[in-house]
């Protein structure tokens, strides 16, 4: 499979797909570094809201990626995203945010210093990387790209209980409609689309376990 440092496996696909899940889970197993992308959108989109920006004007949005400082930092087997030395994890996965989120993520001038940021990190240590755009933009010529996809149903409740052990009070109807406009969203905007990359290798998680999903990635790797 190669040196560690260099060793890159892209994983796209949409909202409650298992992404997130899988992506530690590799990295745990094979000793790279886990890089949640989708965090560093989310962390700037917190630090607008928290300034009252213009969401729509893509000038200022831009200037705030160019200023800001998020990392991502590995402890215990948990991602923990600072935002300007701010622990910030907790915070960034609102529904309010997660509705926020397309603003910031359509804006090619941000997604440039996103990427940036992570082919630095991804170079630098090998990593396991997930996120809309990753096999197709990021990292086109990763070791190894998966795309992870799921129904709408099982997507919805999947995140709805994602958001119920947080503590968050939410009804699953509204999961649902959020789920759909977020795939819309990232299906339709102008750069970093979410689409299946060029010789990614398709897995459907909905009647998958969570290790029925990582054994079948392994096998693909180990080969």
């Amino acid at each position: 499979m190669g040196s560690a440092k260099k060793f890159i496996i892209a994983i796209d696909g949409p909202a409650g797909s298992g992404k997130s899940t899988i992506s530690k889970m590799l990295a745990a197993k094979l000793g790279l570094l886990y890089i949640d992308t989708g965090a560093m959108y989310r962390a700037l989109t917190l630090k607008a809201m928290r300034l009252a920006l213009n969401l729509e004007d893509a000038e200022v949005l831009t200037a705030l990626a160019r200023t800001t400082n998020i990392d991502l930092v590995n402890s215990n087997g948990a991602l923990n995203v600072f935002l300007d030395g701010e622990e910030v994890s907790g915070l960034i996965r609102t529904p309010e945010l997660t509705n926020n989120v397309k603003f910031i993520a359509r804006v090619p001038g941000v997604r440039k210093e996103m990427v940036r940021l992570q082919r630095l990190i991804g170079e630098r240590s090998g990593a396991v990387l997930e996120g809309r755009d990753i096999g197709t933009v990021v990292f086109p010529d990763a070791d190894y790209k998966f795309y992870l996809d799921a129904d709408l149903d099982e997507r919805a409740r999947r995140r709805h209980k994602e958001l119920v052990d947080t503590g968050q009070r939410i009804v699953l109807d509204t999961i649902k409609s959020d789920v759909v406009a977020r795939d819309e969203s990232d299906m339709k905007r102008s750069v970093g689309a979410l689409k299946v990359a060029d010789g990614a290798i398709v897995v459907d998680t909905t009647h998958l376990s969570i290790d029925g999903v990582f054994n079948k990635l392994i096998s693909y790797i180990k080969k």
